[in-house]
């Protein structure tokens, strides 16, 4: 994995990671017609409104493929922030997120399959197919313009769900993810290197993996340990096969149909290739935070949600 120390941590940062399917609407009942006389009949009583659902309360989108999507909406504002977590974490790594947007947009959290309270039941693990995932919690909650917020594998799961969303997308926010944007899937022998020690141990390759190569030294280790034992308890039979379609896949083709901006809230862990980026999207732009790791949202939360804050308004009020 030393080969080539920081084009292997870029091509690991890039590479951590339903359409058209609402919840069924309910039936309306109506009496069939009399062939008697009417008579009088009491005052109908009046039908109860329907409870609201709770804010966080837990929903459920169904992909197209059957598996049932986890997510939770909060807040009543606009637009719609959705936060889409990365490769082998779920929507619970964006608590402090939630709770300081909330009060201003609803914010919706998304637990791909696979992950959290997400189904399982699915066959072929794909960035296209996470993004119909998200694509599925959206044709759910049909009203409102959107912001897509990707977090490692979660940047390149938005680029897939804008695709199904052109008319509602106002951007896409990336955390610490779009490096290597627009280029074509490259050898990586450190990412080989990698998936081949967590087919032979996972959680231990996995541990191993997170504390080493996502955090800096002198991070909080409570932090570090709490991600790196969470990550590692991942199903294997999800997170493996992930990882590898993530290494294959090429953000061309989705680039090609999205034209909102797209930033990344990134730290300096890796090289600046923000130049290169905008070959391909020219609009690109970077918010660094020194210091950071690969979880600038966990890290430093107060930091990170000024960033979010003024780039969701950004987008916001862009013409479009």
């Amino acid at each position: 994995m030393k080969a080539d120390p920081a084009r292997s941590l870029v091509s690991v940062a890039l590479l951590l990671q339903a359409a058209f399917a609402a919840l069924a609407g309910c039936s309306r009942h109506s009496q069939s017609p009399s062939t008697t006389p009417p008579t009088a009949a009491p005052p109908a009583a009046a039908s109860a409104p329907a409870a609201a659902i709770a804010d966080g309360a837990p929903r459920i989108a169904l992909a197209p493929d059957g598996v049932h999507i986890d997510y939770r909406v909060y807040g009543h504002g606009r637009p719609l922030v959705v936060l889409i977590h990365g490769w082998s974490c779920d929507a619970n790594y964006w608590r402090a997120q939630i709770e300081d947007l909330k009060s201003t947009y609803t914010v919706v959290a998304v637990n791909l399959a696979g992950h959290g309270g997400s189904g399982r039941n699915r066959e072929n693990w794909t960035i296209p197919a996470f993004g119909v995932d998200v694509a599925a919690v959206l044709t759910a909650l049909p009203e409102g313009k959107v912001v897509l917020v990707g977090h490692s594998m979660g940047g390149q799961v938005a680029l897939e769900a804008a695709r199904s969303i052109p008319d509602r997308l106002l951007g896409i926010v990336g955390v610490d993810t779009f490096h290597g944007l627009g280029e074509a899937p490259k050898p990586d022998p450190a990412m080989d290197a990698l998936i081949a020690g967590m087919r032979a141990d996972f959680i231990g390759a996995t541990r191993e993996f997170v504390t080493t190569m996502l955090f800096r030294k002198g991070a909080d280790p409570t932090l570090v340990r709490r991600v790196a034992d969470d990550m590692a308890l991942a199903p294997p039979q999800v997170a493996i096969p992930s990882l590898v379609a993530l290494s294959r896949y090429d953000t061309r083709p989705a680039l090609a149909q999205i034209h909102v901006p797209i930033v990344d809230i990134r730290s300096d862990m890796w090289p600046d290739d923000s130049a290169q980026v905008r070959r391909a999207v020219p609009a690109f732009r970077v918010d660094v935070m020194p210091g950071r790791g690969h979880f600038p949202m966990m890290e430093d939360p107060a930091g990170f949600n000024v960033l979010l804050r003024r780039e969701i308004a950004a987008l916001a009020r862009a013409p479009g």
